[in-house]
């Protein structure tokens, strides 16, 4: 017996080595399926195959006992009953879906390990999940980072993952939507893995949701419309199993919402011909303020009875406890929680530092157990549950917790990741990988200049790395875990390397009066350039690549376009961006060789000046840079995550593709008619002032400033480029009582993505007194 085993023994731990499955003849083949599930995740991680057999077995050996019981659907009880000799594990479910769940409980509570299997003696559960909706959308499409890869077997072992937690749901993408129709990953067409997928679902009793977006450009168009019904419909019949379609209103698709309600009344007879009891749900997600009041009025005025419920998901103007108080109570709400991305998205990472959002990018392996239960806690009141939508296994720790806490949203969510850890990675690592989930949250919490703690996180999981199994080592999840900590880790060594060399190359300049300009940037261009080459840090950096091309052969992450074939860096190939620079060395040799083109040496002193003196006001001024976390004095409303998770009320830290300095990559932005402020104070009454702003962001929305409320500074106006400075001279009212604040809104009632209210750099300069 294992030193890990013996410890349980002393945990009052009860012996299944040698248990025997008792299953009544009359179970469904759902509850089948379940225990075959049972038995063969038992026997993978202990080599142990438990028997199944219908009668009662004639020895006193331990028993697992699948039996039934009456109370709410898909709820169970587990529980451990001492007889005599030998114990009996009951797991009685009050239906089909009870029986699977209460499996699925007693696989995360057993400890497995190589020909051992103990359970605690104590157990006894009786629940019902709170939320009757916990499902997770796994799109077989080219956008994705892993799934498009994924044989049937594969998905059946997800399938099986998801269940274990608690999912009852889950979503399946048609073969066209708003991806490119082929994927070089793919091993079978899209319609026949949907069709293979279906079926899978419905041997395990899981609802079968379909994203379905309305993509054709004119549903007002008859012709249009009979050709969607027609292609609709040929997916619809194709499929085993349908128990709703859900249909965005934008993200993609942006069609009025009356064209939009009228077609799909049309296609809700289509859908429940060969599936009669499918539903129809819709989201107003993209709709302007016009088109949600237009989409609010057809569900207050007229009811449709073909509707069956409403879906909260990304782009949706309004935040949800306004929308369900604006929803008639007939249409239940659905959640569609975005739990892949990490910035540009529904819930970023609240103040996420901009090397990261450089560096590991929008979908990287993001384990957020505690900001996902903050989102779940905050909304769950206001819905029926969840399908999250999802991009890849990147956010396979996000999966568990959404399901879990939709289950039981008092459930601790150490507890919950203790659970993970033991079924997934192993009994060992049971705190030791649920701490370092926590631990790699953490490393996204503070401005990483500062963060030490990366550096030790990596420890524990090198510690971890070094005792582990070759079994564990080939985990996919230990292996994603284990490359973030190396990632964090890696960036945060590059990030002081490089800051440190821009420090060195900025000294330099400011000698340029005494050595001259040309030698001043050529040398300072040497001190930049050590960093063009990877010098830091060199193992961590190889390791990355090993688990990258581990990651792939195990579960087909694509961490690279050029490697594995992703469809983009931004879709998680953040291999590709492990070096990108951390400084502003690209902006600056950029700078020094426009500088080096003019003749005259106190023209190019004065260039060099401006760079050195970039950030600074002068006397009696203020700059801030309001997107990054340590240089923004002035800003007002910053994001409080847990009080407004989706940002409709706060201001939060925005990224954009970067052109020019670092600070024109990140920007403070508000959404949709939210304004963003700043606010001044101890100003000099007698003094005037100039605002000089850098606009950050999607180029080309307008915007508008005002002063104090009343002054407008500028009306609306498209932002020019990034990185064109504007400058407006404020009128002496303005700061007369010494403070100043000013507000931005972008044109009110605009759909869409809500972003386009952004500030990236501002200086408030004091030009002299008046008096």
């Amino acid at each position: 017996m294992s030193e890990a085993m013996t410890q349980h023994e002393n945990a009052n731990l009860i012996d299944l080595s040698h248990a025997v499955v008792v299953v009544p003849p009359e179970v469904s083949y759902p509850k089948t399926k379940a225990v075959t599930m049972l038995v063969e995740e038992v026997q993978k991680r202990t080599q142990i195959r438990w028997p199944v057999v219908e009668e009662w077995p004639a020895d006193n050996g331990p028993i697992i006992q699948i039996a039934k019981a009456e109370g709410k659907p898909e709820g169970y009880s587990l529980r451990v009953v001492q007889k005599e000799k030998a114990p009996i594990v009951e797991i009685a479910g009050n239906d089909a879906r009870g029986v699977l769940f209460g499996i699925g409980r007693l696989l995360r509570h057993l400890r497995m390990e190589r020909q051992q299997i103990a359970a605690p003696a104590d157990l006894d559960i009786t629940c019902a999940p709170h939320s009757p909706l916990r499902g997770h959308q796994l799109g077989y499409r080219p956008k994705t980072n892993s799934y498009d890869a994924w044989d049937l077997a594969l998905w059946e072992q997800y399938i099986r993952d998801l269940a274990v937690f608690g999912a009852n749901a889950v979503e399946l993408i048609p073969p066209r939507s708003d991806d490119d129709a082929d994927s070089p990953h793919f091993p079978l067409p899209p319609m026949e893995m949907m069709i293979g997928m279906s079926r899978l679902l419905d041997e395990y009793g899981l609802d079968v949701w379909i994203w379905y977006p309305a993509m054709d450009p004119d549903y007002a168009d008859p012709n249009t419309v009979a050709f969607a019904l027609q292609e609709w419909g040929e997916v619809f019949r194709q499929l085993p199993r349908v128990d709703a379609v859900f249909v965005p209103g934008g993200d993609p698709g942006h069609t009025e919402p009356k064209v939009l309600m009228n077609f799909l009344a049309q296609v809700a007879p289509v859908l429940r011909e060969p599936h009669p009891h499918a539903q129809m749900w819709v989201a107003p997600q993209g709709f302007t303020q016009a088109w949600l009041d237009t989409f609010l009025a057809i569900l207050q005025q007229e009811r449709p009875d073909w509707l069956n419920g409403v879906v909260f998901g990304p782009q949706v103007r309004i935040p949800l406890p306004r929308l369900r108080e604006q929803v008639p109570e007939q249409y239940p709400i659905r959640h569609y929680p975005d739990i892949t991305h990490m910035k540009e998205c529904q819930y970023p990472v609240p103040n996420w530092d901009w090397a990261y959002a450089l560096t590991e990018g929008r979908e990287s392996i993001n384990p957020r157990p505690l900001g996902q239960a903050q989102i779940v806690r905050a909304l769950q009141r206001y819905t029926v549950g969840s399908i999250t939508y999802s991009e890849g296994c990147n956010d396979d720790v996000n999966k568990a917790v959404w399901s879990a806490l939709e289950w039981d949203p008092e459930t601790d969510v150490i507890e919950i990741l203790r659970e993970y850890s033991r079924y997934f990675i192993g009994e060992p690592y049971t705190d030791t990988f649920a701490q370092g989930l926590l631990a790699l949250e953490r490393n996204w919490q503070a401005p990483l200049l500062t963060n030490e703690g990366v550096t030790t996180t990596l420890q524990q999981f090198q510690a971890m790395e070094r005792a582990a199994s070759p079994q564990v080592l080939l985990n996919w999840r230990f292996q994603q875990a284990l490359y973030r900590a190396y990632y964090d880790a890696f960036v945060r060594r590059r990030l002081l390397h490089e800051q440190a060399l821009e420090e060195q190359a900025m000294e330099v300049l400011r000698r340029a009066p005494k050595i001259g300009s040309l030698a001043a940037m050529e040398t300072a261009e040497a001190v930049l350039d050590q960093a063009a080459t990877p010098q830091v840090a060199l193992d961590w950096r190889a390791r990355l690549f090993e688990l990258a091309e581990a990651l792939f052969q195990s579960i087909r992450m694509q961490l690279s376009v050029e490697r594995y074939q992703a469809i983009h860096v931004e879709r998680g190939a953040n291999l590709d961006s492990i070096d990108v620079p951390l400084n502003n060395r690209v902006w600056l040799k950029e700078q020094f060789a426009a500088i080096r083109q003019e003749p005259d040496e106190a023209k190019r002193l004065r260039q060099i000046d401006r760079i050195v003196h970039w950030t600074d006001p002068g006397p009696g001024g203020f700059y801030d840079e309001p997107g990054n976390l340590t240089r923004r004095d002035h800003l007002l409303g910053s994001h409080d995550f847990a009080a407004d998770p989706g940002c409709y009320e706060s201001t939060r830290i925005g990224f954009s593709d970067l052109t020019g300095r670092l600070a024109w990559g990140r920007h403070a932005e508000t959404l949709y008619d939210t304004p963003l402020k700043m606010r001044y104070t101890d100003l000099d009454p007698r003094a005037d002032y100039t605002l000089r702003i850098v606009y950050g962001g999607d180029d080309g929305r307008k915007l508008r400033l005002i002063a104090n409320d009343t002054i407008e500074i500028h009306p609306y106006l498209a932002k020019p480029l990034t990185g064109t400075p504007l400058e407006f001279d404020l009128p002496p009212e303005a700061t007369t009582n010494g403070a100043l604040t000013l507000s931005w809104t972008r044109e009110p009632g605009l759909g869409g993505n809500g972003r386009g209210c952004m500030v990236s750099e501002i200086w408030l300069l004091r030009r002299g007194s008046t008096g």
